[in-house]
C-alpha cells in the first residue's frame, strides 16, 4: 500500500472512530434558563447546581457518556423527539398529559407547589384566597396547567422564566407566583426575595402535577431509560444522592 493510501486510510479510520465516540455520547437536555439551586450558568460558561451533580452521579453509576446539552425550556420536549437530545433532566414532572408524547424514568426527586407572595399580603395557596389576584407562573409547565385548572378567578401572567416572575413579584407588580417549593425557598432566603414568602403549597393533583421529577426521553427508548433507571437506584441506594442532596439543602427531596 502506497503512503498515500496508508494516510488516507488513517484518515477515513480516523473519522470512523470520531463518528462512533459522537455516536456514544448521550446529550441530556436542560433548560438554557437558569433554575437555581437546580441549575445555574457560573462567570466561566460552567453548569452547576443541584440537578447537574445528579446527572453526573447518574451517568457516572450507569456508565453513560453524558453531555449536559442546553436548550430553550419551551422547546425542550420537540427537541428530545426531534433527536436533538437524547434525555430531559430538567425538573420534568411525571405527568400523564407528557406520557402521551414521551417516556420517562423512574423519579429521582418529589417536592409540592407552593404558593408564594409578599410578607404583607393577607394570601393563601387556595382558589378563594388568590380570587381577584394576579398570578405569575411559567408558561410550558405543571404550574399553569394546574393554575389553569384550579384557579379559574384568577388573573394569570405567564412568563418564559420562573425568574422574570420573581422580578416582577418582587416589583409588585404580580401578587403572587406558583412554583416548586425548593426553587421558591432559595428565592426568599435571597436578597432578591427578601420582600416574600411561602404562603403555603396547593392541594396535590397528580394527574397534573405529576408522580415527581424523571429524566423524560423518546417513545421506545427502553436501552436509555433503564440505563438511566439503573443510575438513579444506584445513586439512591448508595448514599450519594442523599450526600449531593445535603450540599444544597436542609432535608430530604426524595
Amino acid at each position: 500500500m502506497t503512503i498515500k493510501k496508508l494516510m488516507l486510510s488513517g484518515l477515513a479510520a480516523a473519522i470512523l472512530s470520531a463518528g462512533a465516540a459522537s455516536a456514544e455520547e448521550v446529550k441530556i437536555g436542560i433548560a438554557a434558563e437558569p433554575y437555581p439551586p437546580f441549575s445555574e450558568l457560573d462567570s466561566s460558561g460552567n453548569w452547576s447546581g443541584w440537578e447537574i451533580d445528579i446527572i453526573n452521579a447518574v451517568c457516572d453509576a450507569a456508565e453513560l457518556d453524558c453531555v449536559i446539552t442546553p436548550v430553550a425550556w419551551d422547546g425542550i420536549i420537540p427537541s428530545l423527539t426531534g433527536q436533538q437530545i437524547d434525555a430531559i433532566m430538567n425538573s420534568m414532572s411525571i405527568t400523564e398529559e407528557r406520557l402521551q408524547t414521551i417516556d420517562f424514568s423512574d423519579a429521582y426527586y418529589n417536592t409540592p407547589a407552593v404558593v408564594v407572595a409578599d410578607k404583607s399580603m393577607d394570601i393563601e395557596a387556595t382558589p378563594e384566597s388568590l380570587a381577584g389576584k394576579i398570578l405569575g407562573i411559567q408558561a410550558s409547565t405543571i404550574h399553569q396547567a394546574y393554575a389553569q385548572e384550579y384557579f379559574p378567578d384568577t388573573e394569570l401572567r405567564v412568563y418564559q422564566t420562573q425568574d422574570e416572575a420573581n422580578q416582577d413579584l418582587f416589583a409588585g407588580r404580580i401578587d403572587a407566583t406558583q412554583a416548586d417549593s425548593i426553587a421558591m425557598a432559595e428565592f426568599v432566603n435571597s436578597d432578591a426575595g427578601a420582600c416574600c414568602e411561602i404562603k403555603g403549597a396547593v392541594a396535590d393533583d397528580p394527574a397534573i402535577l405529576g408522580r415527581g421529577v424523571g429524566a423524560g426521553v423518546r417513545k421506545g427508548d427502553d436501552e436509555l431509560r433503564e440505563a438511566l433507571n439503573r443510575g438513579i437506584a444506584a445513586i439512591l441506594e448508595d448514599g450519594t444522592h442523599e450526600e449531593i442532596t445535603a450540599k444544597y439543602f436542609d432535608a430530604s427531596i426524595y
